[in-house]
Order: C-alpha cells, then structure tokens, then sequence
C-alpha cells in the first residue's frame, strides 16, 4: 500500500498523489525537516537532563492562526533529506545521549518514518521514539505505528469543533483526537518509567489554554480523566504566546487567575498524573531557531 499515491494520513483525507501534488498540507513525498537537536523544554520526563531528541517536521494538517511554530507549519521552512539521512539524523542524536528520538508534526510523513526507524534500529538506535502531534490525527493510519512508537505526545485542543473551526480551520477535531487517542493508549498501555524517571512507554497528553476557553479546558480535562484516569498523563500548559499575525482576544496571554482556576479544577477531579506550567512560560524565547541544524550532513 502506497499512502502518498492517495494520500489519507491525516483525516482530512485529500486523496491526493503526493508524488505529483500537493493536498491541504502543501507538502509532496519528501520529507522535510527544518531542526534536529536537543532540545530541553519538554515534560521532565522527556526532556529529562540530556534533553530530548527532538526532529522539527516542516508542514502540518491544520492551520491554527496562533500557531507558535509559523515559521514551519504555515511558511513551510524546511529541506528535504532521504529516508537515509532521518535514520541517520536519529543515530546522531542517540550518539547526544538524549533520551529518545521526539518526532514533532510527523503526521504527513509517517510512511517515511516508519522506513527510517526500520533502518535506523537495524544500525544500533535503541532509545524510545516519541510521536509528538497536534491530536488530529487518522486512527487507521495511528494503528501503522502499532511497535514503531513508545511515547504519544499529542495534543488535545479543543473540546469543541466551532472553536476547533475558528482557530484551526477543521471541521471535525473533537472526534479524531478522542479516537486516535484511545488507539495511542491501547498500543502503550500504562505509563513507564525508568529509574531515573525518564519514561520509556505510554501516553502524555498535552492541553495549551487559550485566552477566554476556560470552560473548553474544563470539558477537556473532565473528559481525559472521566475516561482514562491514571493510565495516561495530562500536561496542562500556559505557554500561549500570541504571534505577530493573530488579533482580537488571541492577542492576549493566559490570565493568571484562569490558568490557577484550570489547575483547582484538575485537582478538584482527582487527578494525580499531571504537569503544570510556572510563571515565565509565555515568551517567544521557547520558539526554536530553524536553521536546519542537526539536519544537513
């Protein structure tokens, strides 16, 4: 099965020949990668001492007008590499001693990936692999990676698809996070880590609060715990930094007062399995430099 002749990776499913078009994502079959380095502001127990390795994927699936990452999911900065130079670009940053390879909006690549984590396991790569999203995501396609990935790090958004239409231009978010989710966690199961705390197996799932959407945040922490407990984890971020392009209500950073609200109420619902931002998150400054790093040979 060739997934870039019809192209359904994502749930957009454009039904494009990627080896001749492009579809909504604007990307063709080669991958494209703009950064790969260690990279330190993750979860402690990704990011752990020697960083995470993480692979900057230029491209993404949905188009959220606050994105922090413009300058590759919109502007589209990047160089193609063969599936060689992923794998080899894997076994570099093991050679770091980083504690896995974070594979960051690798949604439209993943026929790829899977290739270059064949081949870079075959040439000695031994640390976990993180998948790292926006949550929107294929659950037929996640099932592909069923042995290939060991952390999910996806993102959950939105609790409602008229926000999810307003700031990120889909129509259908809600349904494909909640399910490619629950694929994700079946393939991981539980939690696990080393003894160092670093985690080798299981699920973080990460919610960024966006100005005035308390009440969505609510909903989605409800429904993370109502429906998964302990056996995943829940990064509630406060990191929302407007870029230059948005107006209105996004020009605004996350009050204090309702990042506060949100953590009560996550604690209020028994949640024990959680991260939580300090002050000091809401900075540009957290923006990786793509300057392809760690990507040219």
């Amino acid at each position: 099965m060739n997934l870039y002749k019809d192209c359904t990776l994502c749930p957009r499913k454009c039904h494009v020949n990627r080896y001749q078009n492009k579809g909504f994502c604007k990307l063709n079959n080669k991958v494209k990668l703009a950064l790969a380095k260690p990279f330190f502001y993750e979860e402690p127990p990704i990011s752990g001492e020697n960083g995470s390795g993480t692979i900057f994927f230029t491209g993404c699936n949905l188009r959220c007008i606050f994105c922090q990452n413009i300058e590759i999911s919109k502007y589209m900065k990047g160089i193609n590499v063969s599936i060689k130079r992923l794998s080899e670009i894997m076994l570099e940053l093991q050679e770091k001693k980083v504690h896995n390879i974070n594979l960051v909006t690798p949604t439209m690549f993943i026929p790829s990936i899977i290739k270059a984590i064949k081949l870079a396991k075959k040439n000695g790569l031994k640390i976990p692999i993180v998948y790292n999203s926006s949550g929107y995501e294929n659950k037929d396609i996640i099932k592909l990676l069923d042995g290939y990935i060991d952390i999910y790090l996806p993102d959950f958004k939105y609790f409602d698809n008229d926000i999810a239409k307003k700031y990120s231009g889909v129509n259908n978010y809600v349904e494909n996070a909640k399910d490619s989710l629950k694929e994700m966690i079946r393939q991981t199961g539980n939690c696990t880590f080393d003894n160092n705390g670093i985690m080798k197996k299981g699920v973080i799932v990460r919610h960024m609060m966006l100005p005035n959407l308390l009440s969505d945040s609510k909903n989605i922490i409800k429904y993370l715990h109502d429906t998964y407990q302990d056996k995943i984890y829940i990064s509630i971020m406060n990191q929302y930094t407007p870029n230059k392009e948005v107006d209105g209500i996004l020009k605004q950073t996350i009050k204090e007062k309702d990042y506060n609200n949100l953590i009560d109420y996550a604690i209020e619902q028994g949640i024990n399995n959680a991260f939580c931002q300090i002050e000091g998150t809401q900075s540009d400054s957290f923006i990786p430099e793509f300057n392809y790093f760690g990507v040219k040979k």
